[in-house]
């Protein structure tokens, strides 16, 4: 992939990018693009290989093979200046006062004196932390050091924007802040890309979602492109039935309890009606639901999958 097979627009491109330490695959051929003005969800348990990926982009780390591209050509040392990255262990003077810290960070990526100030200014207000600039790091709390941090990556005015876990720690205010400014920034036409436990807050905020497994991307897409190919599930309120009621239905998988209801999962091609004749000979049906899997769901189940299929 670059120039020479069309691609000039403005995308992070992670083309068949491998990396190992020892016998250990950290990363193997992974291949995917953040696109202009998206917000691209990576996610995978640890240790999956999404904080190499992220280090191999900003250059901390070299690939084996394969490349990073940005409008149609190879990442380079001048293209990284553009990246605004958060690491996952944060990367903050702990005795350096706030509003220091971030001019200093400014100035370090070109900014004048006074560019370097008033961005400070812009973005500690925006944040919400304007009344600590002149507190130490360390003085914080953890959501107030995640908003300082995340400052840090968009001092610069970044064309780029790599997270690795930006939202770990935060209460439900930071969250929305940082949800906000995240949102703003793809408004404006930048790629971010951030990685995230929180399924539900990726489900909610991202375009597209990637997940890696094991160094391997094993799903890429819109949460309902990924649906449209996930298993359906039947929420069956039967409040006379049993427990096993639908244990001998053929392509039906119990998957929990949600308070009395039931969730089922039916194979592709089972048939919905069945269930619903099933339970209705037991009693009255109070809820019979059909939904698409949540991203959790496709998580677990796309995650549990490719675990079975080395010894299958």
């Amino acid at each position: 992939m670059g120039q020479d097979t069309g691609v000039s627009d403005r995308r992070l491109v992670f083309d068949h990018v491998s990396k190992r330490y020892g016998d250990v695959v950290a990363l193997q051929e992974a291949t995917f693009d953040v696109r202009a003005g998206e917000l691209f969800g990576f996610v995978g348990s640890n240790g999956a290989g999404k904080t190499t990926a992220m280090r191999i982009a900003l250059g901390v780390l070299a690939a084996d093979s394969g490349v990073v591209w940005w409008e149609g050509a190879p990442i380079t040392a001048e293209t990284r200046r553009q990246i605004g990255y958060m690491p996952e262990e944060r990367g903050l003077y702990p005795r350096m006062k706030v509003g220091e810290q971030l001019v200093y960070l400014a100035r370090l990526h070109g900014l004048s004196a006074t560019g370097a100030q008033r961005a400070m200014e812009q973005w500690t207000e925006l944040l919400g932390v304007a009344a600590r600039r002149d507190d130490e790091v360390q003085k914080l709390s953890l959501g107030n050091q995640q908003r300082v941090q995340l400052a840090a990556a968009l001092i610069h005015d970044p064309t780029i924007l790599v997270l690795d876990e930006p939202f770990s720690g935060l209460d439900p205010v930071a969250v929305d802040v940082m949800s906000r400014v995240l949102q703003g920034k793809a408004a404006e036409g930048i790629p971010v890309v951030f990685s995230s436990h929180q399924l539900d807050l990726v489900e909610r905020l991202c375009h597209r979602v990637g997940i890696i497994r094991s160094g391997q991307m094993v799903a890429v897409g819109t949460v309902d492109e990924l649906r449209a190919g996930g298993a359906v599930h039947l929420v069956v309120d039967a409040p006379h039935a049993g427990p096993d009621w639908a244990d001998a239905l053929p392509g039906v998988h119990l998957r929990g309890w949600e308070g009395n209801r039931v969730v089922l999962e039916l194979d592709p091609g089972a048939d919905d009606q069945l269930v619903l004749q099933t339970a209705l000979a037991t009693g009255p049906v109070r809820e019979f639901t059909r939904r698409q899997a949540t991203l959790t769901e496709l998580f677990r189940n796309v995650v549990t999958t490719n675990e079975q299929e080395p010894a299958a």
